[in-house]
């Protein structure tokens, strides 16, 4: 057999970090490259293991967002966006997805070498006497990347240059893919299972990998490939191969496996726990709790280590900028000076600020109108449609240095700081609304209604150009006083990747397919059955300390109707709409709706404004008129295409290209 590798890794991680051996937060200390011997020490073997963190930065929050929510049930593209985001929609008549559009390349032209820096950390830490524990957590990083990239792309490459699984220094330009079996069983399963065994209960720094966590990964990843082997769907896989497991089992046994250790982190959450309410989950002040159980890590204190400016980002890598894709502009929203809205002139009452329920906006993304009228239908039990939008657009024109005491919004009516300019309601209302846009200019087509200060939007007439924006992953920072601060800087939050919450949700979909369930006790005891762990999530939501699109506290206590409310009989539908109300807009929704095949039937048809005007062009205000749009989501598009810049790299052959490229996007 011929012996291939593949170009793309060099060996290195670009942008690799030095630990400090006793600190408990990562030092990071940047160097331009690794080579062989640096692995051969024991600063070498720590630098690379903060590597292991740091790689996290340079594909989460940027334009790979696009290809983990565009095209699902939970957004599609907004009226700014480019072809980023249009090609990944899959839209009918409106893009392309290819090799040289499909964002999941931030991907690809990241991990695998930061999957080699692993490599050459597991066979070096021998040498300088690594820990059990310390060797655990870059087994962890290798099997989390290679499990991204399985889901994405199907079977990769296992050989770097130098065999597989081990530690490459030899650039390569040919290259073999393995297969989806190979990848699971030689690479994700076993190191996840290390990884499982000798990490420790508790971080060894803020933020370090656990055997908590480790057991969500493998439980994640034991789920999806029982899913991969059942197939239901027919979906075509590559490189092809039989979906028969190497290992002999079927799609029963990991099913079980899945449940098994996801129960087990449940009944031995280590320093982990649910947050009390949801909307303490993604409160900025309470960034890093302890229901965070993996994140790429940003920080206000230094732009050099946040390897981002704080002060205006004009986007890529390492920076965070993601919901700044999921951000309609809001700043288009215009007052006036006058009660009569005529004499007088309009004002720009709600400016762009660095403050979590706003932010810079880009207008990329938006969500359909379904997630509002499906998704979200219980806004006033539910606390986490509250916790995950902004739907209140309050004036803030004095943090912008306006002294004006009062202005003048829908019917002519006063407002003041802090008072609501335009709102999204909850649900259409039965009174008549004017959307015409006329007398009261809102300049976002804002609805009048009778008696109301503030512009109102209903669920039915959200489009391209005005929707609620996502509070839960917006911007927030300590240094604006009393001003706007600086929105435009990169956003300096952590972007969550795993919470402890999930493990909830993987026991529960294995129970539903078929795992053997058991009771849990401890902390969050319950019967162990689908819907007793979904209840305790469930439960949850049903608490609220603080209404946030109202600015006000809110007591209460809705846990009991949620449950009850629970449907006896659990099915994957109920759960995946379960997980879009938890983790919304978080970077899930694809991968979820791939794993279980059900994206063709939730994501191939969504209604939402046009955001088209007359003249076939993209409208800044857009239309109040919702339209059913249709995707063309092909089996083929289960796999993202290998990134054309790989494939250009590739010293083979025409035919070789081809082959190594998935199906379809040749």
């Amino acid at each position: 057999m011929k012996t291939s590798y593949i170009k793309i890794i060099i060996g290195t991680a670009a942008c690799s970090l030095i630990l400090a051996g006793c600190s408990d937060v990562l030092d990071e200390q940047p160097r331009s490259s690794y080579d062989p011997t640096f692995f051969k020490t024991e600063t070498g073997i720590m630098g690379g293991l903060t590597a292991m963190y740091a790689h996290l930065r340079y594909f989460y929050g940027q334009y790979y967002y696009a290809a983990q929510q565009c095209s699902t049930d939970e957004y599609t593209f907004a009226w700014s966006a480019d072809n980023n985001f249009k090609d990944n929609d899959l839209t009918q008549g409106v893009g392309n997805l290819d090799p040289s559009t499909c964002r999941a390349d931030a991907l690809w032209n990241e991990v695998f070498s930061n999957i080699n820096t692993a490599s050459g950390i597991i066979e070096n830490a021998a040498s300088v006497g690594l820990s059990e524990a310390l060797i655990a957590e870059a087994q962890f990083f290798r099997a989390y990347d290679y499990f991204q990239l399985v889901q994405t792309f199907g079977g990769v490459p296992l050989d770097l240059g130098s065999g597989e699984l081990k530690f490459n220094i030899t650039p390569k330009r040919t290259s073999i893919r393995n297969t989806v079996p190979e990848v699971y069983t030689k690479a994700v399963f076993p190191d996840l299972i290390a990884a499982a065994s000798n990490l420790p209960e508790t971080p060894r720094v803020t933020g370090g990998v656990t055997k908590t966590l480790a057991r969500l990964i493998l439980a994640k990843a034991y789920l999806t490939y029982g899913w991969w082997l059942e197939n239901s769907g027919d979906i075509p896989t590559y490189p092809a191969c039989d979906r028969t497991d190497p290992d002999g089992h079927d799609k029963a046994w990991y099913f079980q496996k899945a449940y098994d250790y996801a129960v087990e982190g449940i009944a031995n959450p280590g320093s982990y726990a649910l947050q009390s309410t949801y909307y303490d989950v993604h409160l900025g002040s309470n960034d890093r709790n302890n229901e965070v159980m993996l994140y790429a890590d940003h920080t206000e204190a230094d732009e050099y280590y946040d390897g981002q400016s704080h002060s205006y980002l004009s986007g890529g890598a390492p920076g965070n900028q993601a919901v700044w894709f999921v951000t309609y502009n809001y700043t288009l929203i215009r007052s006036y000076t006058t009660a009569s809205w005529t004499g007088g002139s309009t004002v720009e009452t709600v400016k762009r600020e660095a403050a979590q329920a706003y932010g810079r906006p880009w207008s990329c993304m938006a969500p359909p109108i379904s997630v509002f009228t499906g998704t979200f239908a219980d806004k006033i039990k539910d606390s986490r449609y509250d916790g995950t939008f902004t739907t209140v657009f309050r004036g803030n024109w004095a943090k912008g240095g306006d002294g004006t005491e009062t202005y003048y919004n829908a019917n002519g009516l006063p407002i003041k700081n802090g008072d609501a300019v335009l709102s999204f309601l909850d649900e259409d209302i039965a009174a008549t609304v004017d959307y015409s846009d006329t007398k009261y200019n809102s300049n976002v087509r804002g609805g009048v209604t009778p008696g109301r200060a503030d512009f109102i939007v209903e669920p039915s007439y959200i489009s391209r150009g005005r929707y609620p924006i996502l509070w839960k992953l917006g911007t927030y920072r300590t240094d604006n006083g009393t001003g706007l601060g600086q929105p435009n800087g990169g956003i300096t939050r952590p972007i969550n990747l795993a919470y402890f919450s999930e493990l909830f949700f993987v026991a529960a979909e294995a129970a539903v397919k078929g795992a053997t369930t058991k009771a849990i006790s401890g902390t969050y005891a319950n019967d162990g059955t689908a819907k007793g762990l979904i209840n305790v999530i469930r439960a949850r939501a049903g608490k609220w300390r603080w209404d946030n699109n109202g600015n006000a506290v809110k007591t209460e206590d809705n846990s009991a109707a949620l449950v009850a409310a629970t449907p006896a009989a659990i099915d994957i539908d109920y759960i995946l709409a379960e997980r879009s109300r938890e983790y919304f807009g978080e970077g899930y929704r694809w991968f979820d709706l791939v794993r279980t095949q059900k994206w063709i039937d939730y994501a191939q048809t969504y209604e939402i404004g046009s955001a088209i005007n007359a003249q076939g062009s993209m409208s800044t205000n857009g239309s109040v008129d919702k339209e059913t749009f249709t995707r063309i989501i092909e089996k083929r598009h289960y796999l993202r295409p290998i990134p054309q810049g790989q494939i250009d790299a590739l010293e083979m052959t025409p035919e070789e290209k081809r082959a190594y490229q998935n199906p379809g996007y040749n």
